[in-house]
């Protein structure tokens, strides 16, 4: 196989599960990786279209893994409304339940009994490791593993590392935080990257944390000042964007954030957020706007209904690329990720320019050693 000059494979495919309107698919083409969504909303589907990704709409129980045996790469982020604070909790309340189920496929023996109580949509964090067995037991595992979802499903992805850590992969799992890594936006996902027989590192943060009492030009020098609504919108005049939701436990205390900092979590409401002039008026997000602090292009093809939610819904491309590149062993080159990410969707080109090798490999050994513990605890 042919490589390119920065020791990326030329040609490298990845299969999306719950695929969405297409944050990881958006930093695949940023790094020249091809990629099949599967994505069973109608909506996102059609922005996917729009976009020009390729989309299968279906069920992602439907498929099977060796019907993508080109694919080197699985990827995926399962529906998170079940898991995630502002949704009914009843994942959260199962979780439980649902590493044990997890335990049990690995194993081979039947989950049914123990998912018997558990509804459709929180059993759907556990299609990609029925993806990963299937691969496996088949004999064509996937080289890479990119799973991301809402911070309470770290228990699950854990217990996902310790099956791959039986299966020769090398696998790390954390709660990262957006903002570090470029995008507009404090959103807190757990996420877990894996590589077989290959060592495997988080990403290294690019940018500083946010707090409210720190003052942007603050903290770790090393780090670049975290980005704000305002650099990223562009709006002639400051403004104050005030939450749908309330804060600290009160539904009338609703959040601020002001346009020199950045975004509140982009959710499915954001369309409900008001934004605050200096002379009083009252505004909202256009969907370009919405999306643009996802880090998507800002002349992305939102499409279909409920634009809102599928925005509401997606990785940041930003955070997906530095993920991504982590999957493949190398690192972002910040520099260029900001200049792709000021291009309009349909004037980017497809490569990998983007990534370079780690400025220091993560010691293998040392990544055994840690999985020999875990395994052991």
């Amino acid at each position: 196989m042919t490589r390119e000059q920065n020791g990326l494979p030329s040609e490298l495919h990845m299969v999306d599960l719950f695929a969405g309107p297409g944050g990881l698919d958006v930093a695949a083409q940023w790094l020249g990786i091809s990629v099949e969504g599967i994505e069973w909303d109608a909506d996102a589907c059609e922005t996917r279209r729009a976009a020009g990704l390729s989309t299968i709409q279906g069920d992602v129980r439907a498929y099977e893994a060796k019907e993508f045996s080109n694919a080197r790469i699985l990827a995926g982020g399962p529906p998170c409304q079940t898991y995630t604070v502002a949704g009914s909790g009843s994942g959260r309340r199962a979780l439980n339940l649902v590493v044990d189920a997890a335990r049990r496929m690995a194993s081979g023996n039947d989950a049914d009994k123990v998912l018997a109580t558990v509804d459709d949509r929180t059993q759907l964090v556990l299609e990609p490791l029925r993806w990963i067995l299937d691969a496996h037991r088949a004999g064509d595992p996937f080289d890479s593993v990119v799973l991301e979802q809402v911070p309470a499903v770290l228990p699950v992805w854990k217990t996902i590392r310790q099956v791959l850590l039986g299966l020769d992969y090398n696998c790390v799992c954390e709660v990262l935080q957006t903002e570090q890594y470029g995008v507009p936006q404090t959103r807190r996902r757990a996420i877990l990257i894996a590589r077989r027989k290959a060592p495997v590192a988080l990403p290294k943060p690019t940018h500083r944390p946010f707090r409210q009492d720190v003052a942007r030009e603050d903290g770790e020098q090393a780090l670049l000042p975290w980005r704000t609504m305002a650099d990223t919108l562009k709006r002639a005049s400051p403004f104050t964007v005030i939450s749908n939701y309330g804060t600290g436990g009160d539904p009338k205390n609703r959040g601020r954030r002001r346009s020199d900092q950045p975004s509140a979590t982009v959710t499915g409401k954001i369309s409900r957020n008001r934004i605050e002039s200096p002379n009083g008026d009252d505004d909202r997000f256009s969907w370009e706007e919405a999306g643009a602090l996802q880090t998507f292009p800002r002349d992305y093809p939102w499409s279909g209904r409920d634009k809102s939610q599928q925005i509401g819904n997606a990785i940041p491309p930003r955070l997906a690329a530095h993920v991504l590149a982590a999957a493949l062993g190398m690192q972002v080159d910040t520099d260029s990720l900001d200049e792709v990410t000021k291009k309009n969707w349909f004037e980017t080109e497809s490569g990998s320019a983007l990534v370079r090798p780690l400025d220091r490999p993560p010691s293998e050994s040392t990544l055994f050693e840690e999985a020999e513990s875990l395994l052991e605890n």
